[in-house]
């Protein structure tokens, strides 16, 4: 695992290695034991390393023995070995183990058919110094980030903005229209960010810049191709039965977790007493019976903790178990720099505690973890997938009074709903409650309540904004959904907007590569994401019965109470943490009247008021969470990257990182 980052100018002009260095400081958490930079004829592109697969030879940038192609790779590709002897055969030879030389030699061959034949997580850089290209791509489902701008006649890349921003290229700038798709969808739908002239490659993607200008035509855009898509809705069942589906998945899940376990560290599993990452557990052990180091997050408030489910699963397999406790102090102690890692505002203090436990592996000198994300998405774990049939199902009878109790037994954490009559599920979960046609029928009630706390954004900014974000993101829906179920309809919406834009970033590159940690998710293999695809929907969902395939093969082979226990989400404490007496005054300072005018995203009355809700001891509902935290984080992002008080930007690379700036690779081909 790596930070890349890098620059092109069809100029031809020479990049400076100091213009490529500075980006890597700022990204050097990803790569703590080693870095590089190659330097070529209008080209420059630097690594910095955590070094996971051939510690030894897999230095970055790699070039060919040719040195006409130079890689900068962040990411793994489990099946390399398989690769390397398909090359073999081929008459390819290699220098090294990495499976960085795999990826190099298998583009030399089959340029970019060969991301079909990848299973990994990865986004690279190849500079084709006799063509003069430069092609990037980026994995599947969008687990490795990867951004870039074009300013005048350069192209610029790297793992993280805050990379590019200090290249100079661009200006911080936020963008409107991406604070307004946060406050709806949690996340911005891909390749926008929160910053003006700053894009993602989207996952599944690949982009050709060539000569000419950034890119490849009078345009100066780069083309940008998908190589996969997303698909969830299969022609027939080809499984008869359910214990059939059953062995299947369970030879796929095993062979997922194996090629996982690939490395020339340690490997070691997220263990969170949800029934996902105590699957990943349990098949790491089937696969390497010897000892195994489980990490899991536990909390002092008794409404999000786990920690009895997490020591029941480490005792059923035999791990060697470590813990931590997050106190609401330690989530205001860590929210702004989180915030600074993500990029992004985040609704919800769910990163903070990944933080932590990712800060918990590093400690205890490990490098690579198992978890179980990815599960929930596609095999029908999450509640919203059921209120989305619950909701179908009562709008076939809508006076029913009690179709709506159902609800209910979805969320008996949300303080609102409970012990209240049907009149208040009636119109929270009412809206659009015969729209069952719309192909987002699922997701309209989270983006009608996300609208309340739309409603803090200042009106000058919204006047500016020219488009819904839901309009929008209707016209982007691929045509086929139409044709979907509905619960296969919300899995493509969550799968595509939450999961790579929030889950698989804020709360996992991000907060783990802070601490030099590389996660890797078994039940996002392509392989297992296609499967899920051919299944019935009643194998995901049975009733209000979630996962039904997997429950049912992992019975007997984890504690019944993990089987069966009701689906929690994972959360953590919001405003009774950064809203405390006792958290920092600086969050205090920026929701302030004089602070929330200075930038001009929010109204400064409407965040007194929810600031006074908060300390009044009155109910604070999910809504007022999710407001305290977009905002909070939103003022804290803009005070770190528009006003320059930044405590966490880094000046210089650390000791501890051997550099080999005094061996910067120059080709002049």
């Amino acid at each position: 695992m790596c930070g890349i980052s890098g620059i092109y100018r069809s100029s031809h002009t020479t990049i400076h290695p100091d213009d490529i260095r500075k980006m890597l400081v700022q990204i050097q958490y990803r790569g703590p034991d080693e870095s590089g930079i190659y330097i070529g004829e209008g080209i420059g592109m630097g690594s910095v390393r955590l070094s996971i697969i051939d510690l030894a030879q897999g230095r970055q940038p790699m070039s060919t023995p040719e040195g006409d192609l130079w890689i900068v790779y962040n990411g793994e590709i489990f099946n390399y070995i398989e690769l390397r002897e398909e090359l073999r055969g081929l008459d390819y030879r290699f220098r090294t183990g990495s499976d960085t030389e795999v990826l190099l030699q298998l583009y030399r061959h089959y340029r970019e058919k060969c991301l079909e034949k990848l299973n990994g997580q990865f986004a690279f850089a190849i500079w084709d110094a006799k063509r003069r290209e430069l092609f990037m791509a980026r994995d599947r489902m969008g687990i490795r980030p990867l951004y870039y701008c074009i300013a005048g006649e350069s192209f610029v890349f790297a793992s993280e903005i805050k990379s590019i921003l200090e290249s100079g290229a661009v200006l911080p700038e936020f963008d409107p229209v991406a604070l307004n798709q946060v406050f709806t969808f949690w996340s911005i739908p891909s390749p926008g960010t929160l910053f003006k002239n700053i894009r993602e490659l989207p996952p599944g993607h690949y982009m050709v810049m060539k000569d000419g200008g950034p890119g490849t035509g009078d345009s100066g855009a780069p083309v940008i191709k998908p190589y996969w898509e997303l698909r969830l809705k299969a022609a027939g069942n080809k499984y008869r039965s359910l214990d059939e589906a059953k062995e299947a998945f369970d030879a796929l899940i095993a062979d997922a977790v194996r090629l996982r376990l690939r490395s020339d560290v340690q490997v070691a599993a997220y263990l969170s007493g949800g029934l996902d990452s105590s699957a990943t557990t349990y098949y790491i052990k089937q696969a390497e019976p010897g000892v195994l180091n489980t990490f899991s997050i536990g909390f002092e408030d008794a409404e999000f903790d786990e920690t009895a489910y997490q020591a029941s699963v480490s005792k059923w397999l035999d791990t060697t178990h470590r813990s931590i406790i997050c106190k609401n102090p330690d989530i205001a102690a860590n929210f702004a720099r989180v915030v600074w890692h993500t990029e992004i505002p985040i609704l919800r203090t769910a990163a903070v505690p990944m933080f932590l436990l990712s800060g918990l592996v590093h400690d205890h000198g490990i490098k690579v973890v198992i978890t179980g994300e990815g599960a929930d998405e596609f095999l029908g774990g999450y509640n919203i997938f059921k209120e989305a049939l619950v909701r179908e199902f009562w709008s076939r009878y809508p006076d029913s009074n009690l179709r709506p109790l159902l609800l209910q037994k979805l969320y008996p954490y949300l303080a609102q709903f409970q012990g209240r009559r049907t009149s208040m599920h009636r119109m929270f979960f009412g809206y659009r409650l015969a729209d069952t046609a719309s192909p987002v029928y699922s997701h309209l009630v989270r983006w009608n309540n996300s609208s309340h706390v739309r409603n803090h954004l200042h009106p000058d900014l919204m006047d500016s904004i020219k488009t819904d974000p839901v309009e929008k993101f209707l016209d982007r829906l691929p045509p086929s959904l139409k044709n979907w179920g509905i619960l296969e309809r919300a899995q493509w919406i969550e799968a595509t907007l939450f999961m790579s834009g929030y889950l698989l970033s804020s709360q996992g590159d991000r907060v783990a590569m802070a601490h030099s940690v590389e996660g890797r998710y078994p039940f996002l293999d392509h392989r297992v994401i296609e499967f899920c695809a051919g299944l019935p929907s009643d194998y995901k969902i049975r009733g209000l019965n979630e996962k039904y395939l997997l429950k049912s093969l992992m019975k007997g082979k984890l504690p019944e109470k993990v089987i069966a226990r009701p689906k929690q989400a994972y959360r953590a404490p919001v405003a009774s943490s950064l809203l405390s007496p006792n958290a920092p005054d600086y969050f205090r300072e920026l929701l302030s009247p004089s602070r929330i005018a200075v930038y001009g995203f929010f109204k400064t009355d409407s965040v007194e008021k929810l600031v006074e809700k908060t300390a009044s001891g009155k109910l604070v509902t999910e809504t007022d969470n999710m407001a305290v935290s977009g905002i909070l984080s939103t003022q804290i992002l803009a005070d770190l990257f528009l006003s320059g008080n930044n405590p966490y930007k880094l000046h210089e690379m650390r000791t501890e990182c051997p550099v080999v700036y005094d061996k910067v690779i120059q080709n002049q081909m």
